[in-house]
């Protein structure tokens, strides 16, 4: 019987990918905390033996249905086609589970939400999972979930729930990771820092933003999904967050969605990425 043994919302922005001094550079002197914050997410990873990861993106749109990526075996060099001068040369190679892939497209029909496995060799990559495949990933098998763009959030949420029984009916070790930031409103093109340190929160779009992303943090940690979930499209969903907050309720849903009292630890400080806000948060599963 297979089992989820944690679950994580976890940074992807290109920032974190640049290099050391360019980082340190743009931190007027100190590195991204995103930057250690993945290795605190690795060794939770590695504490509650996962053996195999799925990875919500949130840059994978799709149309119709939530897609599960089923390869085999990924391997290459991924260059970004919204920043090519900045994300590029990025080398993967990782392991798949068509197994799992396929036994969450059979959960779906049987409970008759739109959920569709992949195995096309030639399916393109999305940094949302490459970053995060480079970060995080030692030798565990990988899946892919798509963020699929004609949905409301309780779509999203029953989306979870059958990767939820899927993986219950499974016999592996799985870790959940929303790759995804909270807050998603972009700067202009043309936009000032306020802070020299451009991690800094003060750097985040809009004021209000950054209280409900502190607000949303401080839930997690006292195991607050019901109240999220609740205010979800009072609060939370016209900020808006990344991909739809997609990322975030399709593991929630996966864990329970109201009813999951999953408590977060925070592993990374609160960070702006071009606007958005960035924090690697950690949930222990009993």
């Amino acid at each position: 019987m297979g089992k989820i043994v944690g679950a994580a919302l976890v940074s992807h922005h290109p920032g974190l990918f640049q290099s050391d001094e360019f980082r340190v550079k743009m931190g007027n002197g100190e590195d991204s905390d995103l930057v250690p914050g993945y290795e605190r997410v690795r060794r939770k990873i590695e504490e509650v033996e996962a053996d195999t990861i799925i990875i919500f993106d949130s840059h994978w749109f799709t149309t119709g249905f939530h897609l599960i990526d089923g390869g085999a075996h990924f391997k290459g060099s991924y260059i970004s086609d919204e920043m090519p001068w900045y994300l590029y040369g990025q080398q993967y190679d990782y392991a798949g589970s068509p197994a799992l892939a396929g036994l969450i497209e059979a959960v779906a029909q049987e409970n008759n939400v739109f959920s569709k496995a992949i195995y096309d060799k030639d399916l393109p990559r999305h940094y949302a999972t490459i970053n995060v495949v480079n970060k995080l990933v030692k030798g565990e098998k990988v899946v892919s979930v798509s963020t699929c763009q004609n949905c409301q959030p309780h779509h999203y949420i029953e989306s979870g729930r059958v990767i939820g029984e899927a993986i219950a009916r499974s016999d592996a070790r799985v870790v959940l990771l929303g790759s995804g930031a909270l807050s998603h409103k972009f700067n202009e093109i043309d936009w000032v820092q306020k802070n020299p340190r451009i991690y800094h929160e003060e750097n985040v779009s809009r004021t209000e933003n950054i209280a409900l992303d502190k607000e949303a943090i401080a839930l997690f940690e006292e195991g607050r999904h019901d109240l999220i979930l609740s205010q979800w499209d009072a609060k939370f969903r016209p900020l808006p967050w990344e991909g739809f907050g997609g990322h975030y309720l399709q593991l929630v849903g996966a864990l329970g969605a109201e009813q999951c009292r999953a408590k977060g630890t925070t592993l990374s400080a609160y960070e702006n990425a071009r606007g958005t806000g960035n924090v690697h948060i950690w949930f222990d599963i009993q």
